[in-house]
C-alpha cells in the first residue's frame, strides 16, 4: 500500500491520471452531444411544406398507430405523389433518380433510441400523445430534428406530467427496459 501511496505522489502520475479522468469525461460529454444531432438525410426533406399541405404525420409515418416504430416513407409513397409535379427542385430530382434506379431512400432515422430500450409507439398514439409532444413543431422544420434532449429523465418526466395517477406502471422499469 505504501508503494501505491508513493507512487501516486509522483508529479508525472497525477497529471498522467488527471488527463486520463479529463480524457473520459470528454469523451462521454461528446458521445452524448453526437447523439442529439440530427443526421444529414439523402434527401433534404421539407415537413414544414409538407405539414403546410395538410398531410398528416401518419400518411408518411403510417406504422405510427400500430407498431413500436413510426416507419419512413418509401420511395413510392413519396413518387405517388410527386411524379404529378416536374422536378424542378435538386431534391426532387435525387427522389425520381431512386425511382428511376428502382432504389429505396436510405432515410436515416432521426430520433433513435439505445439498443437496451423498447420505445413503441402505439401506446403513445393510442393515449392521445401528439406527436409534436416528442417530435417537435415539424410544422416549422425544414428538415427533421431532434428538439429535445430525449434521455430516461425526459420520458418519466412527461410519464409523470401527463398521467401522474398512472405514473406507477408508467415507470416500471420493465415497461421500456425488456
Amino acid at each position: 500500500m505504501q508503494k501505491l501511496s508513493a507512487f501516486l505522489k509522483k508529479p508525472l502520475v497525477r497529471i498522467g491520471l488527471g488527463l486520463l479522468v479529463l480524457l473520459l469525461v470528454g469523451g462521454a460529454v461528446g458521445g452524448i452531444y453526437l447523439t442529439q444531432l440530427s443526421p444529414d438525410q439523402p434527401i433534404v426533406f421539407p415537413h414544414s411544406v409538407h405539414v403546410a399541405l395538410g398531410a398528416p404525420c401518419t400518411y408518411c409515418h403510417p406504422s405510427a398507430t400500430w407498431g413500436p416504430t413510426a416507419g419512413l416513407p418509401t420511395t413510392s409513397k413519396c413518387w405517388g405523389c410527386h411524379q404529378q409535379i416536374p422536378p424542378t427542385s435538386p431534391e426532387l430530382v435525387k427522389l425520381a433518380n431512386y425511382v428511376k434506379e428502382n432504389k429505396e431512400i436510405p432515410w436515416v432515422p432521426v430520433t433513435t433510441v439505445g439498443d437496451f430500450v423498447r420505445f413503441n409507439h402505439r401506446p403513445h398514439v393510442a393515449a392521445g400523445v401528439a406527436c409534436e409532444t416528442c417530435h417537435g413543431n415539424v410544422a416549422k422544420m425544414t428538415v427533421a430534428q431532434k428538439p429535445f434532449v430525449q434521455n430516461m429523465g425526459w420520458c418519466l418526466d412527461c410519464h409523470k406530467r401527463m398521467r401522474p395517477e398512472q405514473f406507477a406502471h408508467l415507470s416500471d422499469c420493465s415497461l421500456c427496459h425488456y
